[in-house]
């Protein structure tokens, strides 16, 4: 290997082991959020409220439009990210209902 390919090879090395943290910490991450939206999910079959609120839905997806803007990343696909997120969610809590 001449030394410019061991040299890429070296940073692709590098930049896959960041990948693989931060993948470790995008999981870790949503497994906490889940936590959260289980016990939202139990306290609302508990008192009867309906699984999905569109309003804070609403509210979360501009809101994290707005994050992903101030953070370079596609709104677009921030959204499209929340929105699965949030459709799994309502799922979890429909299941705690029935």
């Amino acid at each position: 290997m001449t030394d410019a390919a061991t040299r890429a090879a070296d940073l692709l090395k590098d930049h896959r082991d960041s990948i693989d943290r931060l993948d470790a910490i995008l999981v870790f991450t949503l497994a906490e959020r889940f936590k959260h939206t289980q016990a939202v999910g139990v306290l609302k079959a508990q008192h009867d409220l309906p699984p999905s609120d569109p309003a804070r839905e609403k509210t979360q997806i501009a809101r994290l439009e707005d994050l992903a803007q101030r953070a370079d990343l596609d709104p677009a696909f921030a959204k499209k990210f929340l929105n699965f997120i949030i459709q799994e969610v309502i799922k979890h809590h429909e299941q705690k209902q029935s």
